[in-house]
C-alpha cells in the first residue's frame, strides 16, 4: 500500500476545532487526556489499599462514594484516540512499527528520551493540572489566561531544547 500525502494542516485545524466544539456540546468540556494515568492510579490503588486512596487527596475524587473512576467520558475519548489514529494511519498506508529518528542516535537512546520526554510531560501534566490538549485547545478556547501562557511557555521550551537536541536529527 502505498503512502498518501499528509492531511491539509488547515483543513486539520478546522476539524480539530470542530472536534473540541463537539465535545463541549455533547459532553460539557473538553478535550484532555491527563486525568485518565490519574484515573488508572487511582483504580490500582483503590484496589490495593482502598482507605488510603479515599483519604488521599489526589485520587479519593476519583472513587470517593464507590465510584469507578473509569466511568467518565474521558475513557470513551481516549479510546476514540487511539482507534482514530489506527484508522488514519491504515488508510493513509503509513502504519508501520518502526522508530522515528536521527543518524546519530541509536534506537534505544531515542525511546529512552521518549521516555523521559514523556515522563515529564506527564508531571507537568499533573502540575498544571491538565495536558497540552486540555490546556491549549480546551483551555485556550474558553479563553483562560493561564492556558494562554501554557501554551507560549510550551512552544519557548520546545524552540529552547530544540537547540540542543537538534545535532541528533542532522
Amino acid at each position: 500500500m502505498n503512502a498518501k500525502p499528509y492531511w491539509n494542516p488547515y483543513v486539520a485545524g478546522v476539524l480539530l476545532g470542530l472536534t473540541l466544539l463537539a465535545t463541549f456540546l455533547v459532553a460539557g468540556q473538553g478535550l484532555g487526556a491527563s486525568a485518565l494515568p490519574k484515573r488508572t492510579v487511582a483504580f490500582v490503588a483503590h484496589e490495593v489499599a482502598p482507605t488510603w486512596t479515599e483519604d488521599n487527596p489526589t485520587l479519593g475524587r476519583y472513587v470517593e462514594n464507590g465510584a469507578n473512576p473509569f466511568k467518565d467520558w474521558l475513557l470513551i475519548e481516549v479510546i476514540g484516540v487511539v482507534l482514530g489514529g489506527f484508522i488514519g494511519a491504515m488508510t493513509a498506508g503509513r502504519f508501520s512499527a518502526t522508530v522515528e529518528k536521527g543518524p546519530r542516535i541509536s534506537v534505544r537512546t531515542r525511546l529512552l528520551f521518549a521516555l523521559g520526554g514523556g515522563v515529564v510531560m506527564g508531571f507537568a501534566a499533573g502540575l498544571a493540572r491538565g495536558c497540552t490538549s486540555g490546556q491549549a485547545l480546551s483551555g485556550g478556547a474558553t479563553l483562560a489566561t493561564g492556558s494562554w501562557v501554557f501554551m507560549l511557555m510550551v512552544f519557548a521550551g520546545g524552540y529552547a531544547l530544540a537547540y540542543l537536541v537538534r545535532r541528533q536529527w542532522i
